[in-house]
């Protein structure tokens, strides 16, 4: 007979539920005739993101059935975000993430870089972040990269230098984690494809504001002001904590023998990094002036959509061999992200045309009456930043707060597409305060080469001078681009 759940896990269901029946009893009557039961049910899920009684993929599932259940929404509109393209777009990209993971093209780049900068602590940790950011430009997931490909080499490193959790960890393993680690989530503000809730974020401001998150423009507008946060964030921890080993002469020595190790590069890996190429091309090509246009007229009109090209991408690396039909049926990360990805876009889309959110951002634009649009707009993007020490999750935060503040922004009278783009960065950004602040925070964590108490204050130091480069630096960058 199945046992019943562990006493933590049952009161996390009940404060769940509680949270829904809070959410549902405080909603306003006058709204729609679902709104009610449609706020009681996604903040019972955001609440379940948030407390994890059970995994975020199972609490979304349970959401979606709980609005078909309570007439919330109709079996057809509950389901209709796992027909979303940018669904599929997500799910697309982190198959290519295994494929990166299998065929071990993403271990082979981090090698290269090593060898090249890889002869000082600061430039070996260089190294190991410029991998991350190759990556990111088309793999959102973020545990496979840093989790998956980065994390393994960077222990590995450190353990040649005899550097352990303990006693030793400061010679060099509890710098790289927390470089490496900080420098991520800038990778993950850097690329629409960052991270799988980026696509999210994006929907959601197209759903909430009508702006446009094109990967090209996401990218253009986070390029300057992420290339000064990998400028100065590292040494800024090299700063407040120093490794005992500042040279490492033999880092490239121990990349070469690992290269060596792995040989010439294999048919799956050239065919994966010109596929990788083809991919990302195609993602900048609507914002080459022209292209669209002539695209159109040759009947290529498909080739304009996000998902379509991803497709495109997983089925070249089926046709060659580079995936196979199980790798796509084994991917549990990837259908895990395409289950509750789908739940979150749907109930999210339609909690908004209940004319909640609105009534939400109407009452708090109230209270700041009389404000100017910039101060409006620096308070709330803080808020919304350093409200991340009570998520677990990017996902989790972007859902419950992203459409709240962009509607408030707005309202405020901070142009759209400014603070779309705002808290679209923030978003990523702020998971680096915490240990828990997304997928591979608790694995380099975990490793136990960096206390609690040192992780919190550098993430905040790090947040700081990430918020006032963005806050500044890329205020007058998007200023320049023309996005406000």
């Amino acid at each position: 007979m199945t046992q019943l759940p562990k006493i933590a896990t049952r009161w996390r269901w009940l404060l769940t539920i509680s949270i829904g029946g809070a959410a549902w009893a405080l909603c306003p009557g006058d709204l729609a005739a679902n709104a009610r039961p449609l706020a009681g049910v996604f903040a019972a899920v955001i609440a379940g993101l948030i407390v994890q009684p059970a995994p975020g993929g199972l609490v979304v599932f349970l959401g979606v059935v709980a609005a078909t259940v309570t007439g919330a929404l109709a079996p057809k509109s509950a389901l209709a975000g796992y027909g979303d393209p940018t669904v599929w777009l997500v799910l697309a990209a982190c198959l290519m993430a295994r494929a990166m993971t299998h065929t071990g093209l993403g271990r082979r780049l981090a090698f290269w870089f090593i060898r090249v900068l890889g002869r000082r602590t600061l430039g070996l940790g260089y190294a190991l972040v410029a991998t991350d950011v190759v990556l990111a430009a088309a793999i959102p997931s973020n545990g496979a990269r840093a989790g998956g490909v980065l994390f393994p080499i960077v222990k590995s490193i450190a353990e040649a230098y005899d550097s352990h959790p303990g006693p030793t960890a400061r010679r060099l393993g509890a710098f790289l984690v927390v470089m490496v680690y900080q420098c991520e989530v800038i990778a993950c503000a850097m690329f629409l494809t960052g991270q799988a809730s980026n696509v999210l974020i994006a929907r959601l401001a197209k759903t909430a504001a009508g702006v446009d998150l094109t990967y090209g423009g996401w990218f253009v507008g986070g390029l300057l002001p992420a290339l000064v946060s990998l400028a100065l964030v590292p040494p800024l921890l090299y700063r407040l904590f120093p490794p005992e080993i500042t040279q490492t002469p033999d880092a490239p020595r121990l990349a070469q023998s690992e290269l060596d190790r792995l040989g010439p590069l294999s048919s799956a890996e050239q065919v994966l990094a010109g596929v990788f190429a083809l991919v990302i091309a195609l993602w900048l090509t609507p914002a080459i002036p022209g292209v669209a246009g002539m695209l159109r007229a040759v009947g290529l009109e498909g080739l304009l959509n996000y998902a379509v090209v991803a497709l495109i991408g997983v089925g070249a690396l089926l046709l060659t061999g580079v995936l196979t039909w199980e790798d796509v049926t084994g991917e549990r990360f990837a259908w895990d992200v395409f289950l509750w990805y789908g739940g979150l876009v749907r109930l999210a889309e339609a909690l908004g045309e209940t004319g909640l959110t609105e009534r939400f951002a109407q009452v708090v634009a109230g209270q700041a009456a009389g404000w100017a649009w910039p101060v409006a707009g620096l308070v709330l993007v803080a808020a919304y930043f350093y409200a991340h020490y009570a998520f677990a999750s990017i996902t989790a935060h972007a859902t419950a707060m992203y459409v709240p503040f962009l509607v408030v922004m707005t309202a405020a009278g901070a142009p759209p597409l400014l603070s779309a783009f705002g808290l679209a960065y923030a978003s990523n950004l702020c998971a680096g305060l915490t240990h828990y602040g997304t997928t591979p925070a608790p694995i380099y964590f975990a490793a136990g080469y960096v206390t609690q108490r040192a992780w919190w204050r550098l993430g905040l130091a790090a947040s700081l001078v990430n918020l006032v480069i963005w806050l500044t630096i890329g205020g007058l960058w998007w200023r320049w681009l023309g996005y406000w």
